[in-house]
């Protein structure tokens, strides 16, 4: 973990904080000058909204397509069925949630886990105006899922996992959470292997979803390490030289169950 990670926390729910807050008042979008994930001089279409088609926004509460700020669209590659359970990991305004629900259908459940009280607060808006009863948002950090052991089908996730200060751990606990035969699809902003974190550093911010980001080998590893398997990365568009939009997908074996990860397995200090 970085030295100031409880500080970059911090800096970290003040920003999605502001985030919810301009949306709810309708001051801005996202993160005003651009999504949370960005500077002010990206490209617009590289996160947010925009990464959705209009048939997927067509129907979802304004504040929840508003308020998207990731860099992928994990519900297009998560082959969602019906009657699953599905966690959205730092779910946001709540978009990736609600499309979620309306995929696995009425006997299925999607829960949304933010640590930002304005975000939550803003999803619970969006779930009520899109009369989503198959809905459940949850106040938590990544870090430590209050979910039960082996009670998720599919783990999804919104360029959020590169913004943890100890990303080993939210990989331990995605594994711990899904039942064996369960699934990994989210999108997340990935290195090449040649950058080094100080390289990452130099391309943004780790609140912009830049300097925290892991490399694909990190990620593979970290992944493996937590006992997931059929690991893949695959780039899906560039945000910074040398740095994408991806889609990271893994399975959790049928032969897992009732084992947990071990602790301490996986992603190092040093690059994360």
């Amino acid at each position: 973990m970085p030295a100031d990670s409880d500080a970059l926390r911090e800096d970290i729910k003040a920003r999605y904080g502001e985030a919810a807050r301009a949306v709810s008042t309708g001051e801005a979008s996202g993160c005003g000058s651009g999504s949370c994930c960005a500077s002010v001089d990206d490209d617009a279409t590289k996160f947010g909204e925009a990464l959705y088609d209009a048939e997927q926004r067509a129907g979802l509460p304004t504040g929840a397509a508003t308020a998207s700020l990731g860099c992928g669209n994990p519900t297009a590659v998560a082959e969602l069925r019906e009657g699953e359970t599905v966690l959205d990991l730092g779910s946001g305004g709540g978009i990736d949630v609600l499309l979620s629900a309306r995929r696995v259908g009425p006997t299925g459940v999607v829960y949304g886990l933010d640590m930002t009280e304005e975000m939550l607060a803003l999803a619970q808006r969006n779930k009520a105006e899109a009369g989503a009863t198959n809905v459940h948002f949850l106040r938590g950090e990544i870090e430590e899922i209050p979910l039960p052991a082996e009670s998720v089908d599919v783990v999804i996730s919104n360029c959020v996992i590169n913004l943890s200060t100890d990303k080993g751990q939210v990989l331990r606990e995605i594994a711990r959470v899904l039942r064996p035969g369960g699934r990994v699809g989210v999108s997340d902003v990935v290195a090449e292997d040649r950058l080094s974190p100080e390289e990452r550093a130099e391309r943004g911010a780790w609140v912009g979803c830049i300097a925290g980001a892991l490399s694909v080998s990190e990620y593979v590893t970290g992944l493996e390490a937590a006992g997931l398997a059929e690991v893949e990365v695959a780039f899906t568009h560039e945000v910074a030289d040398g740095m994408h939009g991806s889609i990271v997908r893994a399975v959790k074996p049928e032969s897992m169950r009732g084992e947990l990860p071990l602790a301490g397995a996986g992603v190092t200090d040093a690059c994360c």
